[in-house]
């Protein structure tokens, strides 16, 4: 269960700004933001039970990023893990039109997902409770556990603080890791209803998350300019607060914007 914000082509020197909490069991072994050592054109945290990721960047310019669908009504048995999703991709040479294309298929292989894949031809949209891919528009998103722009309190607030930081010509980097390190829970009259107890929804319910075995355990600003050179900083959590902080630079293609 994450937390996605990102404004696409809305700032005038940034055309990509992503904020991303990843919220995940503390007791699941992960690997940091890092260059996988098998495949050093890899950016992207690691989970090592399943050996995928939930948010990752290459070299070649893809990006992509994932995050389940909450159901507890309808829970999912998948065959396989969500995070194959963004690993597969981030390996593939296929643009992220033909790879989400490609999932038509096979979606209920996997868990219940809503997944963002990225390249020079732009920004797109597929889940596993829709059909087809949508191809995003220039604007200010957010996703969690539901499908994308969902008006859920925290995705609604994120987004407003989002535009708001976007507005200043020098983004500030601290002001944009505190949007993502709200812990406000939301009032219960305006809890989601996605078939968990209203205690459980509650707890799950701010932007940054502190439980006794699950909470946010990285925090990642990506930013991008025009030309593709990107720098990507990630702070990391335990159950007793923040831990490493790692940050990366790289030239890559960018987002949206074909080579000549």
């Amino acid at each position: 269960m994450c937390l996605i914000t990102f404004a696409y082509n809305c700032h005038p020197e940034y055309s990509f700004i992503l904020l991303a909490n990843r919220d995940e069991f503390y007791q699941r072994p992960s690997d940091p933001l890092g260059y996988w050592k098998e495949q050093p054109d890899i950016l992207a945290g690691r989970d090592r039970e399943k050996l995928g990721t939930w948010l990752g960047i290459n070299t070649r310019g893809a990006f992509t990023a994932i995050t389940n669908y909450r159901d507890g009504s309808r829970p999912s048995k998948p065959l396989r893990s969500r995070g194959e999703l963004t690993a597969n991709y981030l390996s593939s040479d296929d643009s992220a039109a033909t790879y989400a294309q490609q999932l038509e298929g096979s979606k209920a292989q996997y868990g219940e997902f809503n997944l963002l894949l990225a390249d020079d031809s732009g920004l797109y949209s597929c889940a596993s409770r829709t059909a087809g891919v949508q191809k995003l528009e220039p604007g200010i998103y957010a996703l969690s556990n539901a499908l994308l722009d969902t008006p859920w309190p925290k995705l609604k607030e994120v987004k407003q603080n989002l535009s708001n930081e976007i507005k200043q010509k020098e983004l500030d980097i601290s002001s944009l890791f505190k949007i993502m390190r709200n812990s406000a829970r939301a009032c219960d009259v305006d809890l989601p209803s996605t078939g968990i107890s209203k205690e459980w929804e509650k707890q799950l319910s701010s932007i940054f998350i502190q439980l006794e075995t699950y909470g946010t355990r990285a925090t990642t600003v990506l930013l991008q300019k025009p030309n593709g050179t990107t720098r990507i900083i990630e702070q990391n959590y335990n159950v007793n607060g923040p831990t490493e902080k790692l940050e990366f630079a790289l030239d890559t293609i960018p987002i949206g914007i074909k080579q000549k």
